[in-house]
């Protein structure tokens, strides 16, 4: 089988829960996260991931970020070049510029967003030719007009999408499932957004569920989804179920809290 860039991946990085991740950020209180919790869970998805023969690169906590788990929302890795990102929540701000040392130490190429736009990983979707970003709450147009000049100089095709408004990031609501297909909610579907691509909608009890990632051969989702797991064997792909609990209590999941990449 050909390489596909946009989920055959050599490695990922991951950062380690601080204990202030009790004071991330989070549309809803549903109590704070357990950190104990929170840990073993995400040493399973490290695991995952790691067990896909990627080279997983694991950073240490960062007590001053609370959200800082959630590593996708500061960079982009595409295309064999890091683009340094600047999320658009205030306690974030100093995120991207943590993480850039960590990025230099592995790319030969690490760019960075120079202009006061904001733009947070989790609205980026990457495909094998597109690359969808989303406005939203954490991603201005700003932002977005920068990183559409600096992905397209990369041979990308870049593409504005208006998230809606009840949608966090834009990736809350989908995932990329191989070259031609994407899972995703049907109120985040009907937009048309995904117009060229073949669509499976999750079920509409298991929203939550489009938040996956396809890691090389395998597509991981959160657990207590059967419906959406049922639905992805029945196409064909091999899935792995992962507890995203703690992540989920502040607006995290499986998506934001890895960035994949080939080098």
């Amino acid at each position: 089988m050909s390489n596909k860039k946009s989920y055959q991946f050599s490695h990922a990085m991951c950062r380690s829960p601080s204990r202030s991740v009790t004071d991330g950020l989070r549309a809803s209180n549903t109590g704070d996260p357990d950190y104990d919790l929170f840990c073993q869970q995400h040493q399973r998805y490290v695991g995952a991931l790691r067990e896909t023969n990627a080279t997983i690169i694991e950073l240490d906590a960062s007590e001053r970020y609370p959200d800082s788990v959630f590593i996708e929302d500061a960079a982009l890795c595409i295309a064999g070049v890091a683009i340094v990102l600047r999320p658009g929540a205030p306690s974030r701000f100093g995120e991207a510029a943590h993480l850039m040392p960590e990025l230099q130490k592995v790319f030969k190429k690490v760019i960075t967003l120079s202009g006061q736009g904001h733009v947070d990983g989790g609205d980026v979707l990457v495909t094998e030719t597109d690359v969808f970003i989303g406005l939203s709450a954490r991603t201005n147009q700003q932002g977005f007009n920068e990183l559409a000049s600096i992905v397209e100089s990369l041979g990308y095709r870049a593409k504005q999408i208006n998230t809606p408004k009840d949608i966090l990031h834009f990736k809350t609501d989908c995932g990329l499932l191989d070259d031609t297909t994407i899972f995703s909610s049907a109120r985040l579907a009907r937009t048309g957004c995904f117009q060229g691509y073949n669509v499976i909608e999750a079920p509409e009890k298991e929203i939550a569920a489009a938040n996956l990632i396809r890691f090389n051969d395998i597509v991981f989702i959160s657990a207590g989804f059967p419906e959406t797991k049922r639905i992805l064997e029945e196409h064909g792909y091999k899935v792995t179920c992962l507890e995203t609990t703690e992540a989920a209590k502040v607006d995290g999941g499986l998506s934001c809290m890895s960035l994949r990449f080939s080098i």
